[in-house]
């Protein structure tokens, strides 16, 4: 039987790229929107305000699967205190609003899947493996990510299935952090930032949304799951696979400094930070990475792009 799945922040990079492949793999899809249809689909949609609390509660009645994938982009402008305070409040107020929502439905969903990230586990020692069982950093990234997962208590108390997402960073030409190195390293003026010791723990995009489908036909994996590939790199081999695939140098350099003068507080907790996070809890439950090395995830992600250029 086909499962009916809730998505909100379907409108995102990630939500954007995840919805069509649902759509296509027979599920039932209900994206909570919040204004009037924004998709060209005939996607079903359902209006609502997780700020001013606004939401036809019952139209989710009988849903399998709610995804929340809500939240202002991290790293879409400098971290000003009033930005600070909507990437807060976009992920925080959103997710206890649709916890508390679907926590007090009369046929609860199966499956609670929400959004959070890696940053959650701090900057760390380039050598420290960081699985679900990690103690959990600090600093705003860190802090952020554990009051994320903390405002999911309602479905958790509900007795829902709840999945907690860490993702990595998310590799696709569409957005995010690919799509903005890639004019700067095919111009051959890319190369690593700071001392490049940084690990950055990625997954493709074609992985990171075959992990959700597996996660929802799975239905037996609760709490933390690391959405990561197995093979985690540091920012200079990360700059030097992604010059070699693109056939250009990259052996210009990013000094700390400067990385802080053009992004702020920023930079300490994105660019020069760093954790080898691994996804221990998908490897160990039979999920298999179509891309697990950087390599052959970027020549894909690359070949596609220039195909459909």
């Amino acid at each position: 039987m086909s499962k009916r799945i809730a998505i909100s922040g379907s409108s995102g990079l990630l939500g954007s790229e995840l919805v069509p492949s649902l759509a296509n793999g027979n599920y039932s899809l209900l994206l909570l929107i919040r204004n009037e249809k924004p998709h060209d689909s005939d996607t079903e949609t359902l209006l609502w305000n997780p700020h001013e609390r606004i939401l036809d509660v019952e139209k989710l009645e009988g849903v399998d699967v709610v995804i929340n994938l809500s939240g202002a982009g991290i790293a879409d402008s400098r971290w000003t205190d009033a930005r600070m305070k909507l990437i807060r409040d976009s992920r925080i107020d959103t997710t206890r609003f649709l916890a508390e929502s679907i926590a007090g439905l009369k046929k609860k969903p199966g499956l609670f899947m929400s959004a959070s990230a890696t940053g959650i586990y701090g900057d760390r020692d380039p050598d420290e493996l960081l699985d679900e069982s990690a103690s959990l950093g600090r600093g705003f990234l860190a802090d952020l990510c554990s009051d994320w997962e903390g405002a999911a208590q309602a479905a958790v108390d509900a007795g829902i299935q709840t999945v907690f997402l860490r993702t990595g960073i998310v590799l696709t030409p569409k957005g995010g952090a690919l799509a903005r190195l890639l004019p700067i390293f095919g111009k051959g003026l890319g190369g690593r930032i700071g001392s490049g010791r940084q690990v950055m723990s990625w997954i493709s995009i074609d992985d990171w949304i075959a992990a959700i489908r597996f996660l929802i036909e799975k239905n037996s994996i609760s709490g933390a799951v690391n959405l990561v590939a197995p093979e985690a790199v540091s920012n200079a081999e990360f700059s030097g696979t992604l010059g070699d695939v693109l056939g250009r140098p990259s052996s210009a350099a990013v000094p700390s400094f400067a990385a802080k003068l053009t992004l702020g507080k920023m930079a300490v907790e994105t660019v020069l930070a760093g954790q080898r996070v691994i996804p221990k809890k998908l490897m160990e439950s039979g999920f298999e990475f179509a891309f697990p090395r950087l390599r052959n995830a970027l020549e894909h992600l690359l070949q596609n792009n220039s195909e459909n250029a």
